[in-house]
């Protein structure tokens, strides 16, 4: 699966783009900005891009009204088609966001059933009790996603609802040639209309992705040979952060030896999660940690980790912003332009040494030296062996272990190592450190 070999870039377009908050009706083509991206994505390393919500909507995108749309205030069709041409002509993959388990209350089908009620042909489409009342008044009690009415509840179980969708997915790789999809409260959604829409996507496109957005529980549930390829791993992204705020690396660590470690009992061996420091849902990570000294650390550890790392657009040159109460806006900001610096040209080497790197890939994980502020941790498989090595203190630390090869070279500066006498780690340091055999 080529996913598992590349870097993500995360957009929320609505928001990159500058698009109005509300749906005001006016077709603009605002979402070729992306495709004025394309060399600043390819320069940062990054070989796929996720997009939040594309489609006609109602106001922030998982509200949809028309899957088959592109949103008025992002442009046409043909706009996309063109964004889409561009970044396939970059290597650049295009996944977009699958919200299949709720609708904008502007769906056309939820809009039949508020004006025919009994007799729409729709009212099976989603879980409508005729013997209530909304809080909106319609004359009839419906699901919402975990009580936001404004979000209403889709019966996957209902075939019509399944087929249309399935449609749907066709007619996006028809137009686009899309390469997968990332799956909005895929922790929601029905098993078998999961299972459904593997089978479909498999004999869809060669390769084509599914990856779920998941919380809590066992990823296993959701991550198998029938149902989704990935699924966000928010369990590492808390130990990501907190880990370096409390200047306790076991936390990160042990959650990675719990999820990939060589224990037979270990639950992810083998599975490529989708890994990440933060996302358009959760605080910027330069806002989140404390110590601005940190933050190419916190990358260091989602490159050198097991997974399939994604970056949220901005996040590479540092940009700050923080989850408000009832407001995301923060999180989705417009830039003009992209920016570069430090962090960024860190971030791309990273980048270019995750992608090349057969161990960071698809390596197996194994702890070698962890202390509260420095871990270095082992990926491998038959072809290479990489050493990861983070020091988060403000002190320069030496490591003494056997590293069992006696030289290396780091995949992220090209400079040689030598473990004779000890390995010395700079304070608020990073390294990747392939042996040579």
């Amino acid at each position: 699966m080529w996913a598992e070999n590349s870097v993500f870039y995360q957009i929320y377009p609505l928001g990159f783009c500058g698009a109005p908050k509300e749906n005001d009706g006016i077709t603009v083509n605002r979402i070729g900005k992306i495709a004025d991206w394309a060399d600043h994505i390819q320069r940062l390393g990054a070989d796929a891009v996720y997009l939040s919500p594309i489609f006609e909507s109602d106001r922030h995108g998982y509200d949809t009204r028309d899957y088959r749309k592109i949103d008025c205030r992002l442009g046409t069709n043909e706009d996309f088609a063109k964004v889409c041409e561009t970044l396939h002509a970059h290597g650049i993959r295009v996944v977009l966001d699958g919200v299949f388990n709720h609708v904008g209350r502007g769906f056309w089908a939820f809009r039949d059933v508020q004006e025919k009620k009994w007799d729409s042909p729709y009212k099976d489409w989603f879980h409508i009790h005729f013997d209530g009342n909304s809080n909106y008044n319609d004359g009839f009690w419906y699901e919402g996603w975990e009580g936001h009415f404004e979000l209403v509840k889709l019966n996957l179980r209902n075939p019509a609802v399944v087929d249309y969708l399935l449609d749907c997915v066709r007619s996006w790789v028809e137009e686009y040639d899309i390469d997968g999809l990332r799956l909005d409260v895929a922790y929601c959604l029905d098993h078998d209309f999961l299972r459904r829409l593997r089978q479909f996507t498999n004999g869809l496109k060669p390769e084509f992705f599914l990856v779920g957005e998941t919380l809590h529980g066992d990823y296993n549930q959701w991550v198998n040979d029938q149902m989704l390829h990935s699924c966000t791993n928010y369990e590492c992204y808390k130990g990501l952060y907190s880990s370096l705020n409390s200047m306790n690396l076991f936390e990160i660590v042990h959650s990675l030896k719990r999820q990939f470690g060589p224990e037979n009992w270990t639950l992810y061996k083998g599975k490529h999660l989708l890994c990440f420091c933060d996302n358009h849902d959760v605080t910027r990570v330069a806002s989140i940690l404390q110590e601005p000294r940190h933050l190419p650390l916190i990358y260091g550890l989602m490159f050198g980790m097991p997974g399939i790392p994604c970056l949220y657009y901005g996040s590479e040159w540092g940009a700050k912003g923080e989850k408000r109460p009832g407001s995301d806006d923060e999180l989705r900001p417009c830039f003009e332009a992209p920016q570069w610096n430090e962090l960024t040209d860190l971030i791309s080497a990273m980048a270019k040494a995750h992608r090349e790197s057969d161990a960071l890939c698809h390596g197996d994980f194994q702890d070698v030296v962890l202390t509260n502020r420095q871990t270095i941790f082992q990926r491998r498989t038959d072809k290479e062996r990489v050493l990861v090595a983070i020091n988060a203190d403000s002190q320069p630390y030496v490591a003494h272990f056997n590293a069992n090869c006696g030289r290396a070279v780091d995949l992220i500066t090209g400079k040689d190592h030598d473990f004779g006498g000890g390995s010395e780690l700079p304070p608020y340091s990073v390294a990747f450190w392939k042996c040579e055999r």
